[in-house]
This record gives C-alpha cells, sequence and structure tokens, in this order.
C-alpha cells in the first residue's frame, strides 16, 4: 500500500468504549508534528542503560523503522518524515534516555541483519516478539500485537471473538501468516463440534480486500487490527466487531527490538512503564487511533509466539 500523505480525519475510535467510539480526533500526518506527546529524561531509565554501551553515533539514539502501513508508521504530508505510533514511540525512548534521534528507513524484511551487524541501536517497527527471534534478539514490550475482525457499518454481526462465531463465514485474509494460522485452527475446532468451516478468502492486496468487504463478496476482514482500525476510521465504511491476540491462544505483543545482551531492552522497558504510568503513553496511542491496543505494562523478553 502507498503512503498516505495527507491529513485523516478520524470519525470514531470503532472499537473502543462508548465516549471512544463518539470522540473525534484527528490524525496529524505533517511532518512538524506539533501534537505528539513527549517525553522527559527518566533518570531510572538513564541508570538502566550499560555503562559500557557503545551507540552507533554517541549521544544519539539510532532507530530503524519502516514506513510501511499507518497508523504504525508511515510518511508524513512531505514523503520524507516518518510519523506513526512507532515513531512516536522512539522519539519518546531517546528523549527518555536523554539522547538525539536518528531514525533510519529500512525495508522491514532487512532489520535483522542490519540490527544483528550494528548499523542501528534498536528497531521500532512493529516487531512481534517469537520464540525463534529471542534467539538472536532481546525484547522490550510498548504495544499489544492484536488482530481484529472488521466488518461492514451495516453487518449484522455484531461480535466475533471465539472460533464459533466464524463458523460458516466467508473471511478476507492474508496467506501464510499467523492470522491464517488462527482461523485455521478455529476451523478445525468448529468442525471437530459439528459446525461449518468458514471460507478463507486470500487477498495481499489492502484495496483489493477493502473492495470485496464492501461490496459483500466477504462478511469479514480478519488482519492486523492498527491498519484496518484506521482505515475504518477514515472512511467510515467498516467497523471492528472483535480482536484476538496474535499468538492465540498464547500472546505475542509487538517490542523494540535490540542486540542479544546489549543491555538495552530493560532501558526501554523501564522508560516504556514510566510513560504507562504518567499517561502519556495511554495519549499516543490514542492519538493514532489504537488505544485498543495498550499494554498494562512493559516486559522484557516476555514468552514470544512459539515455532510452530
Amino acid at each position: 500500500m502507498k503512503p498516505l500523505a495527507r491529513t485523516f480525519l478520524v470519525l470514531a475510535m470503532l472499537s473502543g468504549s462508548l465516549a471512544q467510539a463518539q470522540s473525534i480526533a484527528q490524525i496529524d500526518l505533517s511532518p512538524a508534528q506539533t501534537g505528539r506527546i513527549h517525553a522527559q529524561p527518566d533518570p531510572a531509565a538513564i541508570q538502566a542503560l550499560p555503562a559500557d554501551f557503545r551507540f552507533v553515533t554517541p549521544g544519539t539514539l539510532t532507530v530503524a523503522i519502516s514506513a510501511a502501513v499507518p497508523p504504525a508508521s508511515t510518511y508524513a504530508t512531505d514523503a520524507r518524515t516518518v510519523v506513526g505510533a512507532d515513531a512516536d514511540h522512539a522519539h519518546q525512548m531517546a528523549e527518555a534516555l536523554g539522547l538525539k534521534l536518528d531514525l533510519v528507513t529500512v525495508a522491514w524484511p532487512d532489520w535483522p541483519l542490519g540490527l544483528a551487524s550494528g548499523k542501528y541501536d534498536a528497531v521500532i517497527s512493529n516487531v512481534g516478539v517469537t520464540e525463534e527471534r529471542k534467539l538472536k534478539f532481546d525484547f522490550s514490550t510498548y504495544r499489544l500485537g492484536l488482530h481484529g475482525f472488521f466488518v461492514r457499518k451495516d453487518s449484522p454481526i455484531q461480535s466475533i471473538k471465539e472460533p464459533q462465531d466464524i463458523a460458516g463465514l466467508k473471511i478476507i485474509t492474508a496467506v501464510g501468516t499467523i492470522q491464517e494460522r488462527i482461523l485455521l485452527e478455529w476451523n478445525r475446532i468448529n468442525l471437530a463440534a459439528g459446525l461449518k468451516p468458514a471460507q478463507l478468502l486470500y487477498f495481499d492486496d489492502l484495496v483489493a480486500a477493502k473492495l470485496a468487504l464492501e461490496s459483500g463478496r466477504a462478511d469479514a476482514h480478519f488482519n492486523p487490527y492498527g491498519p484496518l482500525a484506521y482505515l475504518a476510521a477514515r472512511e467510515g465504511r467498516t467497523r471492528a466487531v472483535g480482536t484476538v491476540n496474535a499468538g492465540w491462544p498464547l500472546k505475542a505483543d509487538v517490542a523494540v527490538a535490540t542486540r542479544k545482551g546489549s543491555g538495552l531492552a530493560a532501558a526501554f522497558t523501564v522508560a516504556t512503564n514510566t510513560l504507562i504510568r504518567n499517561g502519556k503513553y495511554a495519549q499516543t496511542l490514542a492519538r493514532w487511533g489504537i488505544a485498543e491496543e495498550a499494554l498494562p505494562r512493559a516486559e522484557t523478553n516476555p514468552p514470544g509466539l512459539p515455532k510452530f
């Protein structure tokens, strides 16, 4: 999907509380980002930094990010500046550690090699915690890994939260993904219970998937929550009816990735928990319309998605 290069009016945070659903906020895609929530230097986080850690550039936190899909990350209206919830978190981590920020854009598949080779200090780019990744990297969580079910605004479907809810439905998803694995497992459970399986419709293109849902060729769309919530808020043609953790039946949260044993993860966890306590964390997620993805607390190297 091409980067969005304009400011969108968010009509409602459709999957939150009634107060959220009635709220009106404006997604700011300007390069200035005057509404960004800033962090203050955090003495506890600074103290958690390893004394012998060498940053790529002294006095600067170099963070890799993929300007891929809003609201996590995209390009601003100048087509150069990266903005979004992940970009905000990168700025806040640098501010909390008393450092400048160098935000480096990378292709998402390239981050593991670049991080391991020391091109950047951290990766903040919607990276989920998995047990396989933990063998090479450390993680500090900062967002729930959520996938969402979205339906047409006029759909009779009100809730999809468990396997029986998808029985007999036509559901859009992406092949070879975590979300496909969840749906296939739910189909297995339903078949064992004597229920009809869902028919999975595979789309790689978000625009084509959107048209299929809105035209009635599909009953629901199940993919990562953030982009679909952003699209629903921007266009007002769809609504959320349920969320599932990416690690279902376990959990797999989104985290800052750092080199294994570097010690940076602990500092990021301290800084994020400070932001959670003082409310700036919640304000940042709400600013991008993804309050549903808030964590109660950040963790260092929690259990991640097992290898299937």
